[in-house]
């Protein structure tokens, strides 16, 4: 029988990857549907999941300053972004029999738990998939910031930051055909050589905890299943090298 060769993973998800592939707006319904079933493969290996959702498909902070806003007005407004996507996912996941809770950073509780680290874990324990939303619930940190913070918080293995591209390149491949894939790289790397991966607060809390990540193509079918069964696949990146 398959296994996990992690216990408990955190899965960073942008809002992009609930959206059309060619970098359309909104949440796109076989999107959303074929990432509830990349984690259903992943569950069916007896891992604890957790989630964090971005909302760049809705809502980006570039453009409440393209309108005049100020930051924080437009952060909040990202945060609520998240809260719609990670409802979205939950009906998603739900579809094909995960139990889910989505816990929010924000309080809304008509529609979602606040975030409790305790009531979070013991979700995990009964096999449910808890999707956290509105990021930190301040502004000026973005969603890679509150996947590092809530991974160190529940005691995750990894973070598995699911993109489009399948890796960390020297450049962006979309774009630089001459971008190299790195199949392995430090935090400290990633920082000395400035490479898009993840804001610096993100890495820094990465760093200082020991807690590696696995950037992969969530497009790809069952990389989440693969990732967890230790195949190489996508850039590992930890605190040594």
């Amino acid at each position: 029988m398959s296994t996990s060769i992690y216990k408990r993973v955190l899965l960073k998800l942008s809002g992009e990857s609930l959206a059309e592939q060619d970098g359309g707006f909104g949440i796109d319904v076989d999107a959303i549907k074929n990432i509830a079933n990349e984690v259903l493969e992943g569950k069916n290996l007896g891992v604890q999941m957790a989630i964090v959702i971005g909302g760049g498909n809705i809502f980006r902070g570039a453009t409440a300053s393209n309108l005049g806003m100020e930051r924080v007005t437009g952060d909040y407004m990202g945060m609520l972004a998240t809260i719609i996507n990670a409802l979205a996912l939950q009906h998603a996941l739900e579809d094909v029999g995960i139990q889910t809770r989505v816990q929010t950073a924000i309080e809304i509780p008509q529609v979602a738990e606040t975030y409790i680290r305790r009531r979070a874990i013991r979700h995990l324990e009964k096999n449910r998939v808890v999707i956290f939303a509105a990021g930190t619930g301040n502004p000026y940190f973005t969603t890679d910031t509150a996947a590092s913070l809530r991974a160190v918080e529940i005691g995750a293995d990894v973070i598995f930051k699911a993109t489009k591209v399948d890796g960390v390149y020297s450049a962006d491949p979309m774009k630089d055909d001459s971008a190299v894939k790195f199949n392995q790289l430090t935090y400290l790397e990633i920082l000395k050589k400035g490479l898009q991966v993840m804001d610096s607060t993100s890495v820094s809390l990465c760093m200082d905890n020991k807690l590696p990540m696995i950037v992969f193509n969530v497009r790809e079918k069952s990389n989440i299943k693969k990732v967890l069964m230790g195949e190489k696949i996508g850039t590992l990146v930890g605190v040594n090298s």
